[in-house]
Order: structure tokens, then C-alpha cells, then sequence
């Protein structure tokens, strides 16, 4: 064992600038192995034990604590993942000498197909932010507001964007002789994606809405200001949060006639890429799309593929039955 005295807190850090250094880890990633840690290591400061002397069996009765608490089997598969990888670290540093997690068993876990929404629902959607666009008597900020929902909806479905590399674009991207947005992903790994006619032409709609509060001089008459930023605001990023965006989206679901649960701008993203299965995309095409570094993650959706290829026997196979 290493005679190094170290914190929980500082390896925590730590292990954390090597994910960022060493494999590009994004804000998102880091804030998720963030909170595992803290929570082992406060689990582990009750038992007497830190990161250096933990045992193989205090990480069982993590484990069996988190189930206790309710924790999903999905939950506790991914906090095992972070504990591994944790515990890979301190031996490759030498700050321990054994690896306490190496031979470590995690709940047994079925991959759930992902929550898609059909094409008519979809339309519903965009049917309805549309309408939002065009209700007489609103105020320089609502019709921004509205052009912006629109926008970022329509944008999402003709991309099947992230909704932190959607809310992220900036101003650029709205081009109008672009053909193509380049995106900045996971990993700060940059890709290609084509914008239809619908997304572009909502964006120059949205941008329209945002021009039309500003006066002759280009003074800001009302709470948008310029930025680099396609959907900016005023907090601390810059630009629109995914919860705002989120919360915009729920609240339009409901005015669809959707349940607000089962809507949220990963599920769209699902939807973009199942659709384009369904109508014969290839699936290396849709992972480059997607963003995806491993077509494993991409072959969630080969569900699609497989129901697609059923009813393509059934209706044009010759001995099929009519």
C-alpha cells in the first residue's frame, strides 16, 4: 500500500483531471462521476474506510446499501462502473497496490429499448409550436420565445443533436447558405450534420423575431442582446440551459395533447434516429450522425431495423400470405 496520505476529496479531483486530460470527458460526464464518488466516499467515512483502505467487501456493502435505498439496477450498474474505474486509477498511480473493485459483480440488467415517439406525434408537436408562433398580440419577447421553441425543436429533429450541442450552437450555425453545422461533441470531437429546409428556414424565422426588438440602430429595444450564441441568455453559460429547454418542451407537450412524461429532447433524439431507420437508413450512417465513437451504442435501434425488415417480408415476399 502506498505510504502516500491522500483525501477522498483530492483523488476525486484527481482522478477527475485525468478523465478531462486523458479522454476528453465533457462537463456532463465529469458532474456524473462527481456525484458517484462523493457518495461512495461518503458511504465509506461511515464505515471507517477511504478510497486508500477500502476492502473488497466495504464496496459489496456500498453496493448492497445503494439497493437498499431503492436505487435502480440501471442506477447502481453505473455507479459500479465509476468505482471500477476509480479504483483502475489508484492502482495505475500506485497510491494503492491492489485493485478492491476488480472482481466485483453488478446487478444483472436487461437494455431497455429507448422511449420513441411515432412520426404523427412528432408532427403534433410541431403542428402546435407553429401555432404558438402566429397567436396575435404577443409582445416583442413572447414571439421571440415562441420562434426560438419552434426553432430549437425543428433544428433537433433534423439533426438528432445532443441537447447540450443543441443549445450550444453558436450564432454560425445559422447561416444561410449553410448546407452543413459543424458540431463540437463528446470529447470536444467535431462532426458534420445537414440541416433540412425546415430547420433552416426556422432559424432564419427565429433570427428574424430577434432582429425585429431591436431599433434602427441596432440597439437592443427589449431583453435580447447580441451574442455569439444562437440561443443566448443571460445565465451563466451564455446561452439556453438544457433544463429551460426541457421544461419548454413538457410544457408544449402538453398543449399537443402528449403526455409531458414521455416527452423530452433525448426522446426526440431517439425519434430522429428511429425514423430514419424505419425509412431505410443505413446504420453507420445514423451513428456518424448521432455522434457515437461505438456502433454498439448505436445498435440500440437495430429494434427498428429488425421490425422494418419483418414487414418488408410480409408485404413483398412472394409466398407471403395476402
Amino acid at each position: 500500500m502506498s505510504t502516500r496520505p491522500t483525501s477522498d476529496a483530492r483523488l476525486i479531483e484527481l482522478f477527475l483531471d485525468m478523465l478531462a486530460a486523458e479522454q476528453g470527458a465533457g462537463d456532463n460526464t465529469l458532474a456524473a462521476y462527481r456525484s458517484d464518488l462523493e457518495d461512495l466516499s461518503a458511504f465509506l467515512t461511515r464505515a471507517k474506510h477511504s478510497f486508500v483502505t477500502a476492502t473488497t467487501q466495504s464496496l459489496r456493502d456500498y453496493l448492497a446499501d445503494l439497493d437498499a435505498r431503492g436505487f435502480k439496477s440501471s442506477s447502481v450498474a453505473r455507479r459500479l462502473s465509476s468505482t471500477r474505474h476509480l479504483f483502475r486509477f489508484l492502482l495505475n498511480e500506485r497510491i494503492r497496490d491492489d485493485d478492491p473493485a476488480a472482481i466485483l459483480s453488478g446487478p444483472k440488467r436487461g437494455r431497455g429499448l429507448p422511449k420513441v415517439l411515432s412520426i404523427a406525434d412528432v408532427d403534433r408537436l410541431l403542428a402546435r409550436a407553429r401555432e404558438l408562433t402566429q397567436v396575435a398580440g404577443q409582445t416583442d419577447t413572447q414571439r421571440v420565445r415562441s420562434a426560438r421553441l419552434l426553432c430549437l425543436l425543428e433544428v433537433l429533429y433534423a439533426t438528432g443533436l445532443r441537447v447540450s450541442e443543441l443549445v450550444s450552437l453558436p450564432l454560425s450555425a445559422a447561416r444561410r447558405d449553410a448546407r452543413m453545422i459543424v458540431v463540437r461533441g463528446k470529447g470536444d470531437k467535431e462532426r458534420l450534420v445537414p440541416l433540412n429546409e425546415s430547420s433552416k428556414q426556422a432559424m432564419a424565422d427565429y433570427l428574424a423575431a430577434v432582429e425585429a426588438t431591436r431599433d434602427t440602430k441596432g440597439a437592443p429595444k427589449s431583453a435580447t442582446k447580441p451574442s455569439k450564441w444562437l440561443f443566448p441568455s443571460f445565465g451563466e453559460s451564455g446561452h439556453l440551459t438544457r433544463q429551460h429547454f426541457a421544461r419548454d418542451l413538457k410544457e408544449l407537450a402538453a398543449a399537443s395533447g402528449l403526455p409531458p412524461r414521455i416527452i423530452s429532447p433525448h426522446v426526440l433524439r431517439h425519434a430522429f434516429a428511429s425514423h430514419l431507420l424505419h425509412n431505410g437508413a443505413d446504420l453507420r450512417i445514423v451513428q456518424t450522425l448521432l455522434g457515437h465513437t461505438d456502433i454498439s451504442t448505436t445498435q440500440i435501434y437495430t429494434h427498428v431495423v429488425e421490425e422494418r425488415l419483418k414487414s418488408l417480408v410480409r408485404d413483398l415476399h412472394p409466398l407471403a400470405e395476402k
